[in-house]
């Protein structure tokens, strides 16, 4: 019985979210497992209500779950930063969920901007350190708003932060048994203090691993070779900062937001696990929004949770629907409303 948490958030989150839950509904059933869930009214409608981000409460209850499920924080009448600072960094630092993970896979049926590009050469993960570079938030800003101000951010690379990431990054190749080759993305003939950290680190830590083969390329690289030969990647490995963005660039070249889905792991702890794409506020109650990078997010999580053959079933599903029934992965344009296509990735699931 697994027990899970859900935070609709904001905008279009709850649509996505439940057209996820329909599917771990119908993935259930055909696999045998059992699970329940429990609805948090974490967002912005709640902040413009309360004044409340997170209750004190929030973090403790959530140790007591398997998973957490996100749809979307982003509300068009709060300032940025307050929800995505005060719940989704919050969250992940307070369950220490210190690997942000980020598949980047072509679907059958999707469209690409990468020229001659098709499914079989765009299918690798991101392993993202998730708790420390930069955005562990050190650092500060001396007489502001004159023309001597001083700004300085930190980015704080502990050899555990390191070295679990990358550990992580290690058993994840040697899981998907793919080409068994994981490239350390850092920039070390100029960041010499922080990536001679993650060079070293990694490389020991390839030694026990002589099953994967250790690579290493510059950020500016890595997004070079992400466009132009992204068949290059099995798995990579990265600092929060680089990782943020290359995945973005990532997630545009598998089809865009609508279909791109990420984790937030402690893999000895919850997991979150939310689409990317944002909580698309013009779109709320217009039935319109892809949901497919939310069920990838299920898909995640069912994965991650140990349940290998529900997940590959969602995964073949998605598949199957992007492959067979949508004109295309844009909000108003699939040809499918935001249920229908939940009810086409559930049917599927049902009938297999």
């Amino acid at each position: 019985m697994y027990k899970i948490a859900i935070i609709g958030g904001d905008g279009t989150g709850p649509e996505v979210a439940a057209e996820g839950l329909k599917v771990l509904q119908a993935v259930s059933q055909k696999t045998g497992f059992k699970y329940e869930t429990v609805d948090y009214d974490f967002g912005g409608e709640r902040y413009l209500r309360t004044g409340e981000v997170l209750p004190d409460s929030a973090v403790d209850e959530m140790k007591k779950f398997d998973a957490i499920y996100l749809g979307a924080i982003g509300h068009p009448d709060v300032k940025p930063g307050i929800l995505e600072k005060g719940i989704l960094l919050t969250l992940r630092f307070a369950l220490d969920q210190y690997v942000n993970l980020r598949p980047v896979k072509l679907y059958p049926g999707v469209e690409t901007p990468l020229k001659d590009k098709g499914p079989e050469d765009i299918e690798y993960v991101v392993v993202r350190e998730n708790t420390e570079g930069l955005y562990a938030g050190a650092g500060g800003v001396l007489k502001k708003g004159t023309l001597d101000e001083v700004a300085v951010q930190e980015s704080i690379n502990t050899r555990k932060g390191v070295e679990r990431c990358i550990r992580y990054a290690f058993e994840l190749c040697r899981k998907r048994n793919k080409d068994k080759k994981l490239t350390l993305c850092g920039k070390t003939n100029v960041l010499t203090f922080a990536f001679d950290l993650w060079e070293r680190t990694f490389y020991e830590v390839a030694k026990e691993y002589p099953d994967i083969t250790p690579d290493y390329a510059h950020v500016d690289a890595t997004t070079m070779w992400m466009v132009k030969n992204p068949e290059w990647f099995d798995c990579i490995v990265t600092d929060n900062m680089f990782g943020d963005i290359i995945t973005d660039l990532g997630a545009m070249t598998q089809g865009g937001m609508g279909i791109a889905a990420g984790g937030n792991i402690n893999p000895e702890g919850v997991s979150m696990f939310e689409p990317i794409g944002g909580s698309a506020p013009k779109y709320t109650g217009k039935n319109v929004i892809n949901p497919l990078a939310a069920i990838g997010a299920l898909q995640m999580m069912l994965d991650t949770l140990g349940e290998d053959k529900a997940a590959e079933l969602v995964d073949k599903a998605i598949a199957y629907v992007t492959g067979n029934k949508l004109k295309s992965m844009s909000a108003g344009k699939m040809g499918y409303s935001t249920t229908e296509v939940g009810d086409l990735v559930a049917q599927f699931v049902a009938d297999a």
